[in-house]
């Protein structure tokens, strides 16, 4: 009874059915939340269920359908293979029907071909026996030929022969004459292009130096002081200078007269500074003579300088610039041979220019292809071999040395620039003014011309012009006709190279005219 009056074992009691009826209560709650679920799970599956057969329905209405397409895609495909098919029938029927067609015209065709074939074996049957024929008459006719003839067969075919090969030998000589004549043409025109361009691009001054010079004098008793007592004055000089003092007439004038112009010219200065200083005297003369002669060679020196500047030829030796500047007291048929040798180098540089060749070798080639001359005096030989034995001694190129030599062709030409040397030395010498000509000479060579072109038949009038460059001769017309006209101009120009001797070319021109004259009454 106590255990039952004790509260603690309410409270025991109580929670145990607490926790029995929140256990009932759980499990219920439980159940019916299962229930729940399951009536949940339930729907889902029989929506689920719903939801595939009306899937179901779907595919199979679209596969119906498709199938429906495929089908008719198939229908149609199928429709057009048969078209496609019937027309290739009636394609095929249509090709069959034309080679029937074809075969029938061809089967015609060999039988025509056969008979031509036939008919021309007949032809050709026909042609050989004509051919025969033929080969009988002309043995036949070669036969008589050769009776009537009285010479053989193959002596008749070596006489024609022999005309056939020289009226070929004609007719080639004719076209080698006239493809001659035309490069002859066009190389000399195309030279005097070059050429003309050469002279119209260069302009020179020219020096007619002499075999004598003057010394001016300020009185005539000058010339007592230079003959000195018994003339020891005098033969000072000379024999200091190797000149001759020639002391005339001539006012307040004494002349030097010598053919080495060094010397001229060395003697020329030692006088005009003696007579500047008035000591004349033996020793005084030596004295003068010898620096004259030191501040010359300076001169020349610095002359041979200037022209290889001119020029643009770099490196040339020393000793041959001191030769080079003793051509400036040396001339050539009175022209200055310095003055030349830079006109030559000037007219080589612009052909050498136009022709597409070394500009400054050939430049080179000419300052230094009278170099000779300068030591000619000196050493035997021609100035051309001496010139080209000097440029080798003193290093310059072979060519530049061989075109030395052979620009007077003492020894052959062998290139352009051998050409080209020898060409501008022509040109420089043979222009008007460029060197001095005897009148007497001139005249007599004019006379020589127009006495040759009057020597011919038929010449009436004849006249040297330009210088003696162009001879001009009027014919007959009664006697000379025009053909005539070409063969006279060349005989005449044939017998002027064989009995004159001129510088450049003569043009020979042949004038023939024909007058008719009427009088209107």
């Amino acid at each position: 009874m106590d255990l039952l009056n004790h509260p603690s074992i309410f409270v025991s009691v109580g929670l145990l059915l607490g926790v029995m009826f929140g256990f009932f209560l759980r499990k219920r709650f439980i159940e019916g939340h299962t229930q729940n679920i399951k009536e949940q799970a339930r729907q889902l599956i029989e929506t689920a269920i719903v939801e595939a057969e009306q899937l179901k329905k779907e595919a199979q209405l679209q596969s119906k359908e498709d199938a429906y397409l495929v089908k008719q895609a198939a229908e149609e495909e199928l429709k057009a293979d048969r078209r496609e098919l019937k027309e290739e029938r009636l394609q095929l029927k249509k090709n069959q029907d034309q080679l029937k067609r074809e075969w029938s015209s061809f089967d015609r065709k060999r039988t025509d071909l056969q008979a031509a074939e036939d008919a021309l074996a007949n032809r050709e049957h026909e042609i050989e026996e004509k051919y025969k024929e033929v080969d009988n008459l002309v043995g036949r006719q070669r036969y008589e030929l050769s009776r009537i003839s009285g010479i053989s067969q193959e002596e008749a075919k070596k006489l024609l022969m022999a005309s056939l090969e020289s009226q070929a030998r004609m007719d080639a000589s004719k076209r080698l004459a006239k493809i001659e004549n035309e490069m002859k043409i066009e190389a000399d025109r195309k030279a005097k292009n070059i050429i003309a361009l050469a002279i119209s691009r260069y302009a020179g001054d020219y020096v007619a130096d002499k075999t004598v010079s003057m010394v001016p004098l300020p009185s005539d008793e000058m010339k007592g002081r230079i003959i000195g007592r018994e003339g020891r004055n005098i033969r000072a000089i000379e024999a200091a200078t190797g000149i001759d003092i020639i002391i005339d007439d001539t006012p307040e004038a004494v002349i030097l007269s010598g053919f080495n112009p060094v010397r001229r010219e060395v003697a020329r200065l030692a006088l005009l500074q003696l007579i500047n200083d008035g000591r004349i005297h033996p020793g005084r003369i030596e004295e003068v003579v010898a620096k004259v002669t030191k501040e010359l060679d300076i001169d020349m020196r610095e002359a041979g300088e200037q022209a290889t500047f001119d020029v643009g030829a770099h490196g040339v030796h020393v000793e041959l610039i001191k030769i080079l500047g003793r051509l400036k007291y040396r001339t050539s048929y009175g022209q200055n041979v310095l003055h030349h040798s830079l006109e030559v180098a000037f007219l080589c540089g612009v052909m050498a220019a136009e022709l597409g060749l070394d500009e400054t070798l050939a430049k080179r080639a000419g300052l230094l292809h009278d170099i000779g001359k300068a030591v000619d005096h000196e050493v035997e030989g021609s100035h051309a071999t001496i010139g080209r034995d000097l440029a080798k001694k003193y290093g310059e190129q072979e060519e530049i040395a061989y075109a030395i030599g052979s620009h007077h062709e003492d020894i052959p030409i062998q290139s352009v620039l051998d050409v080209l040397v020898q060409s501008a030395d022509a040109l420089s010498g043979a222009r008007p003014g460029a060197r001095k000509e005897m009148l007497q000479s001139y005249v007599k060579r004019l006379e020589d011309l127009e006495a040759i072109a009057n020597s011919f038949s038929g010449v009436d009038k004849t006249y040297a012009i330009q210088a003696g460059r162009e001879l001009r001769i009027i014919v007959n017309s009664d006697s000379v006709k025009d053909s005539d006209a070409v063969l006279l101009s060349q005989d005449i120009a044939k017998s002027i190279e064989q009995k004159l001797t001129y510088p450049g070319q003569i043009r020979v021109t042949v004038i023939r005219e024909t007058r008719a004259v009427e009088y209107a009454k």
